[in-house]
């Protein structure tokens, strides 16, 4: 098939992904002319994206007084109290939320309660490090991986997707209410347009086992980029109840204020000295990057919150990609995370909250059984197992790699100040790099049963500091993600929505050239970083 027959047959045959009517598709216009401002100052960027996350707030205030978010902490302090577990389901970004949850309330929840929660990442624990190619798009997939749960009253599901509608998302929580698990699902887009327009959404929503929390809060502050306040509100919403069901089960009494809790998080963040720092440090970032050199991250207790940040940027920005440590290929990551105390296998249990990874094993017969034979993921199938997890160096191992150039740097991560041990190893891998640099969240916020307020503050930084110096560095156009990779069928779909826009031509048209684009690209050697499908595209239209 041509890149024009494979066009024709997205635009005819792939309209339930055709996504362009969803709010959280759409450019919000608070943010609009956001490349101008920051190219006119740092600061005034940050504060620009700051506004766009105060409609968090005001959605918080309507779901935590609501009955379903009421629900969803008794329910789960019944399902834990009667020997169940709270899974959460996600992909991508909801997926990495969803591990970063279950790995929270291992932390924090002691031994008895530990493996009350757990989470379930289409693609498995790998896609933490990198999204694992189209399989979002495969209900069969979500259900596959509750099966392998062995998921059964009393556990309940909570299914997270940012727009309401991802299919492996939603193929879970179809299987884990046909084995006659309650359910929830968290989604930001409202729930009446997700009925009228989708049918997989349509069918979700009525499930008479589903409870639904509309998150609804608005636009992006980066047009689709979800990993933004989508996430951010789906992480205050369910760590919040998962806050409020181990306080329970301790058998507190008192209530916290969880959205007054935010409200003050955002004011912190919103302090001039805060903005000053994030404004200085992406400066700082974006300058590493223009001479050619990569970050390296350091950190240990926040390790995999900044994990998150830093892999939804190579889609995002259509940034290379964490690679395995025997990979001589592919180019090296532009920002990367590491645990200067421990080995690669002990500092990804660690990140996960001290158990072992969840990785897909899956056969090239498990796959044909799934999606037929002449699929090409049984042609080429992914590598994600546990081995190929491991070999991401994330960990304490020599790295030379990191430091090569002469103009790289390494930022230490922390709150306040690092614990003595982590400074010291810190020092000793720093010791290789061109520049050194600080991060740490300049205030201290609210104390709650899971610290559910620290690890929002690291969230909401990372997410400003890695879109304000991706907006300096040129890859952002107006307010829309114009160097979005095209992974999936939604990214497809946003992609040619912003050429359709950029290049003033049709839907279909932008659709055969971008099509044809990504042929083209598909040619390029493996060793070089590949250009911005959308900007390529653009270009050929040009010609």
């Amino acid at each position: 098939m041509d890149y024009k027959q494979k066009a024709r047959d997205f635009v005819e045959n792939d309209k339930p992904f055709h996504l362009g009517f969803l709010p959280t598709e759409q450019a919000n216009p608070l943010t609009a002319g956001m490349d101008e401002v920051f190219a006119r100052s740092a600061a005034d960027g940050v504060r620009m994206l700051q506004r766009v996350d105060r409609n968090v707030l005001e959605m918080a205030r309507r779901v935590f007084a609501s009955q379903a978010f009421g629900t969803l902490v008794e329910c789960g302090l019944q399902t834990i109290r009667n020997g169940g577990r709270i899974i959460f389901s996600g992909c991508g970004a909801t997926g990495r939320l969803s591990i970063l949850l279950e790995a929270m309330w291992r932390r924090y929840a002691g031994e008895t309660w530990a493996d009350r929660v757990e989470s379930i990442m289409t693609g498995g624990d790998f896609a933490l490090i990198k999204s694992v190619e189209s399989f979002e798009d495969f209900a069969v997939y979500g259900a596959r991986q509750v099966a392998e749960r062995k998921m059964a009253p009393p556990d309940i599901l909570v299914a997270i997707t940012e727009g309401g509608e991802t299919s492996s998302v939603l193929g879970s929580l179809a299987e884990a209410t046909r084995r006659g698990c309650r359910a929830f699902l968290l989604f930001n887009n409202p729930a009446g347009i997700l009925r009228e327009h989708l049918e997989r959404s349509r069918e979700a929503i009525d499930n008479p086992l589903v409870t639904v929390l509309d998150l609804a809060c608005g636009s992006m502050a980066l047009a689709g980029s979800t990993r933004m306040q989508a996430t951010t509100s789906e992480q205050l919403i369910a760590a919040s109840a998962l806050d409020r069901i181990l306080g329970r089960l301790r058998g507190e009494t008192g209530t916290v204020d969880y959205a007054g809790c935010f409200e003050n998080l955002l004011t912190s963040l919103e302090a001039p000295e805060t903005v000053a720092l994030m404004a200085d440090y992406m400066q700082f970032e974006c300058g590493i990057y223009r001479d050619g050199g990569r970050i390296t991250y350091y950190a240990d207790d926040y390790l995999l919150d900044i994990f998150t940040d830093t892999t939804e940027r190579s889609p995002t920005f259509m940034l290379p990609g964490f690679k395995k440590i025997t990979d001589q290929v592919r180019p090296e990551p532009w920002a990367f995370v590491r645990n200067p105390l421990l080995p690669t296998p002990a500092a990804i249990m660690r990140a996960l909250g001290d158990r072992e990874p969840r990785c897909l094993e899956w056969t090239a017969a498990d796959y044909a059984g799934m999606v037929g034979e002449d699929a090409p993921v049984v042609r080429n199938m992914p590598e994600i197992t546990r081995q190929d997890l491991l070999q991401i160096p994330v960990g304490n191992e020599p790295l030379p790699s990191r430091s090569a150039t002469g103009r790289d740097a390494a930022v230490l991560f922390c709150f306040a100040t690092a614990a003595p041990e982590l400074e010291q190893a810190y020092g000793r891998e720093a010791a290789a790099f061109a520049y050194t640099r600080r991060l740490s969240v300049p205030f201290t916020p609210a104390a709650t049963a899971m610290r559910i307020f620290e690890h929002l503050a690291v969230k909401l930084m990372f997410n400003t500091i890695s879109t304000g110096t991706m907006v300096l560095f040129g890859r952002v156009a107006g307010n829309w993600m114009s160097y979005v990779a095209v992974s999936n069928k939604k990214l497809i779909d946003r992609a040619i929505r912003l050429i359709s826009d950029l290049g003033k031509v049709p839907y279909p048209r932008a659709a055969e050239a971008l099509f044809q684009a990504i042929e083209e690209l598909e040619r390029m050697p493996e060793d070089q970083e590949k250009p911005s499908p959308v900007q390529y595209t653009l270009a050929l239209l040009k010609r």
